[in-house]
């Protein structure tokens, strides 16, 4: 049912403006907890309207989108006490987007949207139609999933999302990577690929932002967003709230076109666009066209300077360890005596990987891999790893310290102490050519299939 129908089931599109008769019931109080419900997401949930803010953005302080979100913490962690009897504190610094918290807020959106529906309901109970309201809120909600898709799209077009596996997965067995880690290694192996999932969600956005354009851009965000939904649901990957809400603006924008789409499947002719206008004169729309594309413009700014730092920090761009590479072990001697490499032995380093310039991992012979900070001296020939957590009053504690000598440039000797206990490690540089993760390509014949 399109929201333009009126209460004899006639199209309100295809009358004269003084002949419009109202809509349905159902079609008025759906409308109102839609503006309610979908408008208070969109403001209070943190990725939305903080996309308005373009390259301000750079400007503020880190992880303001998310903490904003704790502005208004009181209300959202009693309902969750009294409601689901669990503490709901938001945690800034844990990236996820489906925290419990947001999960709260989510359910508060929600209660809110109903209560403001039946209240709204009583209160304006002789309005017979929203068509302007209707408009300038399509018009909204388009505008925020344009944002969205412009952002994620190009976090995929340059490939910083899902980066290319680093040095340190490569090294770990396939079953003790989660599922979540899975998608992201399996989409960074495939720049290309990334870059085609990136380069669908920006055009989705860009055509939501262009005049006679926009329905395009509804259908193709549609099926972006869904295929999202459906990874992150497969995959566990925690931003299931936000793309499942991208999903149903999608589909709130589509319902004014419900008919015109039904008239395409079925074989008849689809008519002029039933998704109402926000302003009625020429002059108005054109200015209106204008502003979008002004502001498509201020969000290709926003992306090309987020994504330039982001292609530079993280990205292929990074910089790298001045040790870049994955040393595996040839000799380990401690306390004067020959370590042998047994792999019951959870103390023998199997291999060093150095990939960030200020981390370092170790991977013991058992294969667990441990990741802790890295200083490296070049003048000095020294290197420093920081034990895990192991905070002292000037920092971090050194859980090594070595002097390190490089006799070619794919061997490694490091002297010096772990954990108290002196040591000598001799490694020997792992060529990343030779790992099949590495041998990309395409192969368009292949006599037997290249799995193993």
């Amino acid at each position: 049912m399109s929201l333009l129908t009126a209460e004899d089931g006639t199209d309100l599109a295809a009358r004269p403006p003084g002949e419009r008769a109202g809509w349905k019931p159902a079609a008025r109080i759906l409308f109102r907890f839609g503006f309610l419900y979908f408008g208070l997401f969109c403001v209070f949930y943190p990725q939305p309207i903080f996309a308005f803010l373009g390259v301000i953005a750079e400007w503020l302080p880190e992880n303001i989108q998310i903490t904003m979100v704790n502005w208004y913490h009181g209300p959202i962690e009693w309902v969750g006490r009294t409601v689901f009897g669990a503490d709901v504190a938001l945690n800034p610094q844990s990236g996820s987007g489906d925290q419990g918290y947001l999960w709260v807020l989510v359910f508060c959106v929600l209660v809110i949207a109903v209560a403001g529906t039946l209240v709204w309901s009583v209160l304006d109970r002789h309005r017979t139609e929203y068509r302007r309201l209707a408009s300038w809120f399509l018009l909204f909600i388009r505008l925020c999933l344009a944002g969205q898709m412009l952002g994620y799209g190009f976090a995929k077009l340059v490939p910083t999302q899902m980066p290319v596996p680093p040095l340190d997965a490569l090294v770990q067995p396939l079953g003790n990577i989660s599922h979540s880690s899975m998608l992201w290694l399996q989409v960074g192996t495939s720049p290309v690929y990334e870059m085609l999932l990136g380069g669908a969600e920006v055009l989705g956005g860009v055509l939501l932002l262009l005049p006679r354009t926009t329905l395009a851009g509804v259908l193709l965000s549609l099926v972006s967003m869904a295929q999202v939904w459906v990874l992150n649901m497969t995959f566990d990957i925690p931003v299931k709230l936000l793309s499942f809400h991208l999903m149903l603006l999608c589909l709130v924008l589509l319902v004014p076109e419900a008919r015109r789409l039904t008239a395409v499947l079925t074989g008849r002719a689809a008519g002029p666009a039933d998704t109402p206008e926000p302003v009625s004169s020429a002059k108005g729309r054109r200015i209106l066209a204008i502003g979008q594309v002004a502001l498509l413009v201020w969000f290709l700014i926003a992306q090309v300077v987020q994504q330039t730092r982001a292609y530079h920090e993280w990205g292929p761009g990074r910089p790298k360890s001045e040790l870049y590479g994955i040393w595996a072990v040839t000799e380990f001697t401690r306390d004067g005596r020959t370590v042998p490499p047994l792999l019951t032995d959870e103390t023998r380093w199997r291999r060093l990987v150095f990939d960030n310039p200020e981390a370092a991992s170790y991977q013991t012979m058992d294969d667990t891999l441990t990741t802790v900070g890295a200083k490296i001296d070049a003048s000095a020939h020294t290197l420093t790893l920081l034990a895990p957590g192991g905070e002292g009053s000037d920092g971090p504690r050194p859980l090594a310290t070595f002097t390190v000598e490089r006799p070619r440039s794919e061997r490694l000797v490091l002297t010096g102490e772990v954990s108290g206990h002196p040591v000598t490690v001799t490694l020997q540089l792992v060529d990343e050519s030779g790992i099949r993760l590495r041998q990309g390509g395409i192969h368009l014949v292949q006599d037997v299939p290249r799995f193993n």
